[in-house]
């Protein structure tokens, strides 16, 4: 293969960012548009060395710098003006990682020298005023690594979205107490390579791990002065650099390879790896209040979306949002994507209130963004698979529906609905009100057709979920109509409140049988409805195990067994997980229920057809859709593959309090029914069910039959 093309080094060309090594020697380059000067600082056993850059076109500084190897720790020192009016931060006495370092060491220290402006040692700040002390010793440093990773065979599973599942999860959270993980090993990414890891998620079904983000972080400095971390990484200090906290490696070199091997290991098991990733903001927070340790020194005025006095517009509630419309700021967005596809492999990405990347001129959100454009004409991340979190906390935040392809996005309208069908609309019946009827569960369980049809996005555009890492676990849901976040330090301020969670008649744990028995079958209900319904399934490590945070639906400062998954499975937990496995199964077995195109209302070869019936096995109306007392409903899932070759199933969802006899439906060429799953333990086999014949279900109880071959 020829050798890449490398232009002639010039002025007028904008050199790579970063630090580029070659034949010819080690170049480095940072964007600080603003900047009167910029030094690059090599750190060894003999301290500091500054080298100066050159400015270049497009404010650029760059150099060719020798002696640069792997291990090489380095970071930035940027003169330039201080006029925080005008949006100008910059302070040569501070310290400043590369925004393109490819690894992080070290931690930053909560001490008044980490601040850009003038803090004292009470936390007092005077914003405007600039900070004269060194940064140095109180901050870590870019460092320079080796990506000739032995990826011997490694293929990317690529799952079709139609038979993706996606498991989200927590490097830490998921193997921090898995007996079978060496102990040194655990919470880490080698553990995520661990046989007992892997054999957990092929033996469950799931195929695609979404990981919370690895990207280098750091906690804040008012959660670290409560003793509490940040345990879900949405705070980011490195966006080509993965977390070094949470490596059994202690050296950055080690960290890479370590998660390098966790992926190549996760793809020899079939599994795809998704990053969530925070472009949305860093871990900067506010000019007036936050550190400077990377962006905000470089070019504060460039990185950031400020308003007209220099002040952060923030859409993300961290502080600050990153300025996309940039263009080397959307740049650096895209080069790292690019980087963790290239060098370490990574399947796709989630993207964290995704609609802050896509802001325009006027902060209004844009469907056709520069930045969606270049992610869909791009010929490596246009082929990777992505998903947008499609709302952030600004004006108009709420975007579900509205990302183009090739997007997927969480679907929080199904997340909403199916906790109200089967959770909160059942509270209210059994207090004689009535609920939301079943017109919209009917609509999300079909693909969301209302939200996603726009350009022929299909139903594999809706990640279906009612669970994801902020908010209560499934179990939580069940147990739980208040949050209780007291641990967060917040006085229980923090966290949703409007959670359409049903306890079931006791706030929490308790010895209650007939309770048990009834959570037990409402978390069954909500993971049959969210496995089987058409679109991308989600589940969220341990849910499948019954995993409690006791009431805490904002755990994002709990690194500790709250928040860690258990491996020391009681009874019911265990039947949870077998009930967990079967129901992927039957996904897997039944492919009319992974349909990528919505389902079809009139027979077609070769597509679902779905049609609606209520308990008497009629054809539901539209009086029956628009009343909000229904509380059961049957979808018929139909394939003609062939002139005489018909599958079918049907789904019967009865979110009543009361025990109630179903007709079963009459379809075309099926002549009979059989009972193959039921969230009712309790529930019998059933075989030989001819249609229109009547079958008793439970109640609250979502069952699944399908047709006996003819």
């Amino acid at each position: 293969m020829a050798p890449p093309l490398r232009p002639r080094r010039g002025t007028d060309v904008p050199p790579p960012l970063g630090v580029t090594r070659s034949e010819s020697g080690t170049e480095v380059a940072v964007m600080a548009r603003h900047a009167t000067a910029v030094e690059v600082c090599l750190f060894d056993a003999d301290g500091e060395r500054r080298v100066p850059l050159r400015r270049t076109a497009y404010g650029i500084w760059w150099d060719c710098v020798p002696d640069l190897l792997p291990g090489t720790r380095y970071g930035f020192r940027v003169h330039g003006p201080w006029q925080p009016e005008a949006g100008h931060r910059h302070n040569p006495d501070k310290l400043l990682l590369d925004p393109y370092g490819h690894a992080v060491d070290g931690w930053v220290h909560w001490r008044p020298e980490v601040y850009g402006h003038v803090v004292d040692d009470h936390g007092n700040a005077a914003s405007e005023t600039r900070d004269r002390r060194d940064s140095a010793p109180w901050v870590p440093r870019s460092v320079l690594v080796d990506h000739g990773f032995d990826w011997g065979e490694d293929q990317l599973p690529a799952v079709p979205w139609s038979e993706t599942v996606i498991y989200e999860a927590h490097v830490r959270g998921l193997t921090m107490r898995h007996p079978a993980v060496p102990p040194h090993q655990r919470g880490t990414y080698a553990a995520l390579a661990h046989p007992a890891v892997l054999d957990h998620l092929t033996s469950l079904g799931v195929t695609t791990l979404e990981l919370l983000p690895v990207h280098a972080f750091v906690t804040e400095p008012t959660l670290a002065q409560l003793g509490l971390h940040n345990y879900w990484g949405y705070n980011t200090l490195g966006y080509f650099a993965p977390h070094a906290g949470y490596a059994a490696a202690r050296d950055p070199q080690g960290v890479v390879d370590e998660l390098k091997g966790a992926v190549k290991a996760l793809h020899a098991a079939g599994i795809e790896v998704l990053l969530d990733v925070v472009y949305n903001h860093t871990a900067e927070q506010g000019a007036g209040s936050g550190p400077t340790l990377s962006w905000r020194g470089l070019d504060n005025a460039s990185y950031y979306r400020l308003d007209a006095r220099g002040r952060d517009i923030d859409v993300t509630g961290c502080g600050n949002t990153l300025d996309l419309r940039q263009p080397l700021v959307a740049r650096m967005v895209l080069d790292s994507l690019r980087h963790w596809v290239e060098e370490y492999h990574v399947d796709g990405f989630r993207f964290d209130l995704a609609p802050a990347l896509a802001r325009g001129r006027d902060d209004s959100y844009e469907r056709d963004h520069a930045f969606h454009v270049a992610l869909q004409t791009d010929p490596l991340l246009s082929r990777v698979k992505l998903v947008a979190e499609p709302w952030d906390v600004g004006v108009h935040g709420w975007r579900t529906g509205q990302f183009p392809a090739p997007f997927a996005e969480w679907n929080d309208r199904f997340r909403d609905t199916a906790r109200s069908f089967w959770l909160g609309d059942v509270g209210r019946a059994l207090n004689g009100q009535p609920g939301h009827g079943i017109r919209e569960l009917a609509t999300r369980m079909a693909g969301s057709a209302d939200l996603f049809s726009d350009d022929n996005r299909g139903s594999i555009a809706s990640v279906n979920f009612v669970t994801a890492h902020d908010g209560f676990t499934l179990a939580d849901l069940t147990a739980y109509e208040q949050k209780h976040n007291i641990a967060n330090g917040e006085d229980n301020r923090d966290g949703h409140s409007d959670n359409r969670s049903w306890n079931h008649g006791v706030e929490g744990t308790t010895r209650d049988a007939e309770v048990l028995v009834h959570r037990n079958r409402s978390i069954r209900n909500l993971l049959a409805t969210t496995l089987l319904s058409t679109g991308v399934p989600m589940l969220v490590a341990g849910d499948e195990m019954g995993r409690t945070q006791h009431g805490n639906n904002n755990a994002y400062c709990q690194d500790n067994q709250l928040t860690w998954v258990r491996w020391d499975l009681k009874p019911w937990q265990r039947e949870l997980l077998e009930d967990t496995t079967e129901v992927l199964t039957l996904r897997r077995e039944l492919a009319l229920l992974r349909t990528p195109l919505f389902p079809s209302f009139e027979p077609e070869v070769g597509r679902t057809r779905l049609r609606w019936f209520d308990e008497g096995g009629d054809v539901v109306d539209e009086a029956k859709w628009r009343d909000p007392w229904r509380r059961t409903v049957v979808a018929v899932f139909d394939t003609l593959h062939a002139a005489h070759d018909r599958q079918a199933v049907a789904l019967v969802l009865h979110a009543g309090p009361d025990r109630l006899e179903v007709v079963t439906p009459s379809v075309e060429g099926v002549t009979g029914w059989r009972v193959r799953w039921s969230s009712d333990a309790a529930a019998p086999a059933r075989a030989d069910i001819s249609p229109g014949e009547r079958l008793t279900v439970g109640p609250t109880t979502f069952t699944l039959l399908v047709a006996d071959p003819t």
